[in-house]
């Protein structure tokens, strides 16, 4: 069943075309990737999608229904949650403010089992749970950046370049934990410059140049795509 449908999104700033008629789908229960190169249209698509920029035409559907023009925080409300580039984390709030943050949508009675289950998915947040998050390490900002997505409850998480700017045992540990995110029920829409940890976790794959899908594919049919490997995976 698809769980997110987009179609024949147009996107400006100004005058500049930044996304032309992207469309596609993903299905519950699965990892999506949308790769390409810097500029490609990624980080635009997934703003796009949760509310904070605004297309000139086509759809964005949730569940067969549009959230098109619908304020991002009520996305949110509605299942569907971004994890944004950058981490964006509140630098001045401690850990668990940070979490109680991200459970704006919840009732307060489920409040206080969601922030468990995150310290049970990152134990090094609740070591640091009184914590000011602007001392944290950039590896324990993208956990709580996840963490503070995950307390909404989404049905669909958004990640935008989770990995960005981390050392390369952090990033097999949070490509780990998307991998247990999905397993448990998490549906996932992945942006990600790692083509190679995206694809190979993902169970298919957009390829985005210059504002449009240009290949698609399972992950595994990607990887081993020539066009694919020269462009983004260096072989």
């Amino acid at each position: 069943m698809s769980l997110l449908e987009v179609k024949d999104l147009q996107v400006y700033y100004g005058s500049i075309h930044a996304i032309k008629g992207v469309s596609f789908e993903v299905n519950e229960g699965e990892i999506v990737t949308l790769i390409g190169a810097n500029g490609a249209g990624k980080s635009t698509t997934l703003n796009t999608i949760g509310g904070l920029l605004k297309p000139r035409s086509g759809s964005v559907e949730l569940e067969g229904q549009s959230v098109l023009g619908v304020p991002a925080h009520k996305i949110v409300g509605r299942g569907m949650a971004l994890c944004p580039e950058g981490r964006r984390v509140f630098l001045q709030l401690t850990v668990q403010e940070n979490l109680e943050m991200g459970a704006y949508t919840r009732p307060k009675g489920e409040i206080a089992d969601s922030i468990a289950n995150v310290y049970d998915r990152f134990p090094r947040l609740k070591e640091r749970y009184k914590q000011v998050a602007g001392t944290l390490s950039g590896g324990e900002q993208q956990m709580l950046a996840m963490g503070r997505a995950l307390m909404s409850k989404p049905r669909l998480l958004m990640l935008d370049e989770p990995s960005m700017g981390l050392a390369p045992i952090l990033v097999e540990q949070i490509f780990s934990i998307i991998e247990e995110l999905n397993a448990a029920g998490t549906t996932i829409l992945l942006v990600e410059q790692n083509a190679q940890m995206a694809l190979s976790i993902a169970h298919r794959g957009y390829v985005l140049e210059t504002g449009k899908i240009v290949t698609t594919g399972t992950g595994a049919e990607l990887l081993d795509d020539d066009n694919v490997r020269k462009a983004y995976l260096g072989g």
